[in-house]
């Protein structure tokens, strides 16, 4: 019998996550920062979607036709009833790469997303991918790709190999594969306490085995648990993607381009001096051990001349997606905890305070610098959309046409809070991608719109949801047994809504 899996976990689902690095409206600033042409896809392909939350929320929330595919049937099933719900463009299949990479229906893509798949699927699949890059991606079409990385995952290697080897053959046969993990897990703890000269050399080995132990087990199996399992270099990953023509544009990550939040004066003054862009690249993966990379690769790169970058810049459009009380001064990178000026992010967060996007000459104008203050509008901006506390932000006639099916999407996954909490993110028409609400967010966000007017009454209908699945709210780490204690709780945290992240919702959202 073939196995359709090819040695990946499908035994046990994968996720709901929302992964915001494949919205291609991301890639505006990092290209834009690399002085490079920003896209503007209008057809997108993510392939290996797992249960297409954010393929749904980006083809839900954008103007862009989305195409994708996941092996496996049941993420599929799921993906596709989702993108029935919001009417969007979102062609979704449960084929296999090689299948689905020569489908003759497919369109050309300006945007192509793989996120959590290149480096847990064999080489052949691998290669497919690459034939798909080179074939339907057009010129000047971008690549978004994550990836487990050296040399931060050196010593994960043998550990890996031990975990997965004593779950093949020391369980019991038949066993599932959430207890063999368990006593995969177990088993290393206990070879490290014999201090073996492994876990000498590698001093920190215990420290993530514990986190690995800590980790949910649906995320450890699809993690380390799959047959194949291959991290990169940097500019391995670039050379795999040159056959097809791509070439380096930046990292996804952006406080990944903030130098100063990531290495020490001299460390900088050493990067500094190698001239090769990819090579340079790979020593900065040396000096903070990186461990995961997510990357933007370009096909035909477009050099900007800096008037029009300059130009390009103005009319890029920003939303505050996070309180402005609740905002901190500080941003963290491999080189630790550093204080942001607050002579600088003032005037921006004055600025964005009413939720209402904000093109960036309003934001130069607010600032009070003129052209002077370009870059260091640029670079704080880069921070905050780093920290997650500022997001791109569409075209209002963008805006206009993604209303809809935003808000069908978004009723669809507020409909599955009801009884799941597994979502917990809703589709924005004004960034083009998702906004993080909690299972209970999202409760009192739909008793709302059934016309409940106060935070008493959408603590109410939460508490109705709960119990009505035999369901508690935990405080503390433990279940509150009266339904007086539930009901208190669920009220104060309805009260805390209204005022803290509601105002912000009713603005990305735009729901009545």
């Amino acid at each position: 019998m073939t196995d359709w899996t090819s040695g990946y976990v499908a035994d046990v689902d994968y996720s709901f996550g929302y992964y915001p690095e494949l919205n291609p409206l991301r890639a505006r600033m990092v290209f834009l920062n690399a002085g490079l042409a920003p896209p503007s896809p209008a057809m997108a392909c993510e392939l290996g979607f797992g249960q297409g939350v954010s393929i749904n929320v980006h083809a839900a929330a954008s103007n862009t036709a989305w195409w994708g595919t996941d092996f496996n049937p049941s993420h599929a099933i799921g993906a596709q009833r989702l993108a029935a719900a919001s009417g969007a463009q979102a062609q979704l299949f449960d084929e296999a790469f090689a299948y689905f990479c020569h489908r003759p229906d497919l369109p050309d893509f300006d945007s192509i997303g793989v996120h959590g798949v290149w480096s847990w699927i064999s080489d052949e699949n691998r290669a497919v991918m690459v034939d798909f890059f080179r074939r339907k991606l057009k010129p000047g079409g971008h690549v978004y790709v994550s990836y487990n990385s050296f040399p931060g995952h050196a010593p994960t290697i043998p550990l890996r190999h031990l975990l997965v080897r004593h779950a093949e053959v020391m369980s019991a046969p038949g066993l599932a594969l959430v207890p063999r993990i368990d006593a995969a897990l177990g088993f290393a703890q206990q070879l490290l306490a014999q201090n073996p000269a492994f876990a000498v050399a590698f001093p920190n080995i215990g420290a993530r085995l514990e986190r690995m132990i800590g980790e949910d087990r649906h995320y450890l199996a699809h993690e380390y648990f799959n047959r194949d399992w291959r991290p990169m270099h940097v500019d391995e990953m670039a050379q795999a993607l040159g056959s097809a023509k791509l070439s380096f544009a930046g990292s996804a990550h952006y406080l990944d381009h903030i130098d100063l939040l990531n290495f020490s004066e001299e460390q900088r003054a050493f990067l500094n001096q190698i001239p090769d862009p990819m090579f340079r690249e790979t020593v900065r993966d040396f000096m903070i051990s990186q461990q995961f990379r997510r990357d933007y690769f370009v096909k035909g790169p477009q050099r900007l001349p800096r008037l029009d970058r300059f130009e390009a810049t103005l009319g890029e459009r920003f939303v505050l997606t996070t309180k402005r009380d609740k905002i901190a001064f500080t941003a963290t990178g491999s080189a630790g905890e550093k204080t942001l000026r607050e002579d600088v992010y003032l005037p921006i967060l004055d600025a964005l305070e009413d939720h209402q996007p904000k093109s960036f000459a309003e934001l130069l104008a607010a600032c009070g610098r003129g052209g002077e203050g370009f870059t260091q509008l640029f670079e704080a901006l880069i921070v905050l959309i780093g920290k997650g506390d500022v997001v791109p932000a569409q075209t209002d006639a963008v805006v206009g046409a993604s209303r809809q099916g935003a808000e069908q999407l978004n009723r669809a996954i507020m409909a599955l809070a009801r009884s799941d909490q597994t979502i917990t993110v809703l589709a924005s028409p004004v960034t083009g991608g998702g906004v993080s609400v909690g299972r209970f967010q999202q409760l009192f966000l739909l008793a709302r719109l059934q016309g409940a007017a106060s935070p008493t009454d959408w603590g109410a209908y939460a508490w109705k949801c709960l119990a009505d699945q035999g369901q508690r709210v935990l405080a503390d780490g433990k279940a509150l047994e009266s339904p007086e204690e539930n009901l208190a709780e669920l009220t104060r945290l309805a009260v805390a809504f209204e005022t803290e992240q509601l105002p912000m919702l009713k603005a990305t959202l735009i729901a009545s």
